[in-house]
């Protein structure tokens, strides 16, 4: 059990103390803190219902002479349910996401290592990368890459370079970058005596001891005069420098990363001084040990990239936007090759993977489906108390910055209530590791479990491929509803930052005026599982049973984003070579040992295209559909053929089809006319023997 400490701060909030079963506290942060710090002294784990002076309270926590049994848990129910237009009729929702600030913690999870000695490399121009080395230099083992000319400070405490960047990849701990050093002074070789300035006749060199080529007029007055340096060199053949980083400074404009998340170690503040200063300071704590979640876990078996030198599903490349994830094929299979390093968390891999070879795990599907379910539950039995029975609705949300914006929003309609609008009763807010990281396993689960539907909130810092998966994804969950009779439930929420809220705003409103839609089914008592494919088979088994209309024998026509299909075959183009068979990465193709007859299980097909790429033939074609449980699950057979046997010993050999094909393409051929075009119809033992007796 758990003690909630619930703040009504200082009385702003209509809440049914109650109806809730609790006790109510009015200014828990300040003349009532007391409560807090008698609640340390317990035996039970507690939940505040108090984000904002989350700081306070965990301050207290630490300085308590007992050990807590459990961390603080905090929820929020002020912005998102106490300081709404419907307030008053929030007490389901309040309950609901109490109950779920009480369920336990997700499993901890494998982590990723990082490790930093400090090497700094600062990328730019030089009039703004030299200085903030000079600051830096201290504290880390800087070094700087001048794109563009600047003066060089007097001391070489640091490396200066320059040239132009050509590659920059890695993350924290291990950078490595290449620059071509364009200039005839190599700045590493020049010891700044000043000899070369003094002697050029055009002023082509100043303080930034480097040449420039527009102004020099090549007297090579100043190779002489650095001649016992050897700084300077007009025909330099090898230009190519390389070296390792544990941490990147990239002032530059044109930063050399330009994906929404960018690996850790790496920032690029571009020319804005107060993000310049803000970066510096981050940097002064990336040195030493360091370490992130492993958001994914991948099943090699049951990926569907690649077989026999073809490649298949794509999908999770495609998507991944910090290019952590490669392809690799080895003897004709393809997997693919996940960096852990440089995978942020996003999990849209996972949402776009057909097969479940890409899971998320940080929390894992079944952890996020208990709660959800509970959400659902315990708004459902409390609603009913009121007897005004509603399904909920799933307000999906970046944790970070989906909370903030649904914090301000909630502010907003507390303190503009004609202006904005806060989160209706019947709304849940449920947030998530990455809105990419959801897909459709867990919302036709929350759909399942009682909610009326599932709205994603983006805020505007996602990658757009990110947001085009999302949307692919929303548009092929309600056309499997539609293909029951269910209208949509899938929808997004587009705002362009924390800051612009109105879209959430005027949403929020017009859910309110509409209301609640109803549940589309009766709540499911099944658990999600980690294989989304499974999961979603036992979510389709449940919608079908109270679908609103029956599918068609055909199948219920899917876009082509879509994992749930079959295949089409044109059987007289078709010579039954089974190489479809051979390629297929999840079993849904079979072929028969007794005789030439090819085979599918629907269920099993997750669209790859694998087999279509590798067929001769071009004899098969994907078919995204919606086939009814029972359909999908049986084995049907798609072509057979008869069996075509020897001429000489009537061993099976293969097939009518193809060697009645082999017969039409080669029998034209000068070398099998006559007796050659015989053995055709021969197995390769008799083949031999025949050609053998016809020499002697």
């Amino acid at each position: 059990m758990s003690q909630k400490l619930v703040c009504n701060c200082n009385g702003t909030m209509p809440l049914d103390a109650k109806a809730l079963g609790l006790t109510m506290h009015t200014s828990l942060c300040r003349q009532e803190v007391g409560s807090v710090i008698k609640a340390f002294d317990g035996s039970d784990s507690i939940v505040i219902a108090c984000t904002q002076e989350s700081a306070l309270f965990s301050e207290l926590a630490e300085q308590s002479t007992k050990p807590l049994v459990a961390p603080l848990r905090f929820v929020n129910i002020r912005e998102v349910a106490g300081w709404t237009q419907e307030a008053k009729a929030s007490t389901p929702k309040i309950a609901a996401l109490l109950a779920l600030a009480e369920m336990p913690q997700a499993e901890p999870v494998p982590v990723v290592n990082y490790e930093s000695q400090g090497r700094l490399l600062i990328v730019g121009p030089g009039k703004q990368a030299l200085p903030w080395a000079e600051k830096l230099s201290d504290s880390l083992d800087v070094s700087v890459l001048c794109t563009e000319p600047g003066a060089l400070p007097i001391a070489r405490n640091f490396p200066i370079y320059t040239g132009s960047l050509t590659k920059l990849d890695g993350y924290l701990g291990n950078f490595s970058v290449d620059w071509d050093l364009q200039n005839p002074i190599d700045p590493e070789m020049c010891t700044r005596c000043g000899a070369c300035v003094e002697v050029c006749p055009e002023g082509a060199i100043d303080d930034a001891f480097q040449i420039d080529l527009d102004k020099c007029k090549s007297h090579r007055a100043c190779v002489t005069a650095c001649a016992g340096i050897g700084a300077i060199n007009f025909d330099r053949v090898e230009r190519k420098r390389s070296a390792e980083f544990d941490l990147i400074m990239d002032l530059r404009v044109d930063p050399q990363m330009r994906m929404s998340q960018t690996p850790k170690g790496y920032f690029a503040p571009g020319n804005d001084s107060l993000e310049q200063a803000l970066v510096a300071s981050q940097l002064l704590g990336l040195v030493g040990e360091f370490e992130k979640p492993k958001y994914f876990a991948y099943n090699e078996k049951v990926c569907a990239h690649g077989r026999n030198g073809k490649v298949g599903c794509n999908a999770c490349i495609d998507v991944c936007s910090t290019g952590a994830i490669s392809s690799l094929f080895k003897n004709g299979q393809g997997t693919i090759e996940v960096n852990p390093n440089l995978c942020m968390g996003c999990g849209a891999c996972s949402t776009v993977c057909p097969s479940s070879a890409m899971r998320y795990n940080y929390p894992s599907v079944p952890h996020q489906g208990k709660e959800i379910k509970t959400l659902a539950n315990i708004f459902a039995l409390e609603s009913a108390k009121t007897k005004q029975a509603q399904a909920p609705v799933l307000l999906l949300h970046t944790l970070q910055a989906g909370t903030q914006a649904l914090d301000s929003l909630g502010r907003l309609a507390h303190l503009k209530p004609k202006q904005s609008e806060g989160l209706p009763s019947f709304v849940l807010p449920y947030g998530i590791e990455h809105i990419a990281s959801t897909g459709l396993d867990l919302w036709l689960g929350a759909l399942s479990y009682g909610f009326g539907e599932v709205i994603l909130l983006l805020t505007g810092d996602e990658d757009p491929a990110y947001r085009a998966a999302l949307e692919t994804q929303t548009d092929l969950g309600n056309a499997i509803l539609a293909a029951y009779g269910f209208d949509a439930r899938f929808s997004l929420i587009q705002i362009d930052s924390i800051g612009g809220l109105q879209p959430a705003s005027s949403a929020m409103a017009k859910l309110r005026q509409r209301g609640a839609l109803p549940a589309i089914c009766s709540p499911a008592s099944f658990g999600l599982g980690n294989q989304k494919r499974e999961t979603i088979e036992m979510v389709l088994e449940h919608l079908q049973k109270q679908a609103k209309t029956p599918l068609p024998v055909a199948g219920a026509v899917l876009p082509k984003s879509s994992f749930l299909g079959g295949l089409n075959i044109n059987k007289d183009a078709c010579t039954l070579c089974m190489s479809c068979v051979g390629s297929c990465p999840e079993g849904a193709l079979l072929d028969n040992l007794d005789e030439p007859k090819l085979s599918f299980i629907e269920k099993h097909c997750v669209q790859c295209g694998i087999c279509v790429q590798t067929c001769p033939e071009q004899a098969l074609a994907l078919s995204p559909r919606l086939l009814s449980v029972e359909q999908r699950k049986e084995k049907v057979e798609l072509n057979e053929t008869k069996p075509f046997h020897c001429i000489s010993c009537g061993k099976v050999f293969g097939t009518s089809k193809m060697v009645d094909l082999m017969l039409s393409k080669l029998g034209a051929h000068g070398a099998f006319a006559g007796a050659a075009l015989e053995r055709l119809k021969m197995c390769s033992d008799c083949r031999v023997v025949d050609m053998v007796n016809k020499e002697q």
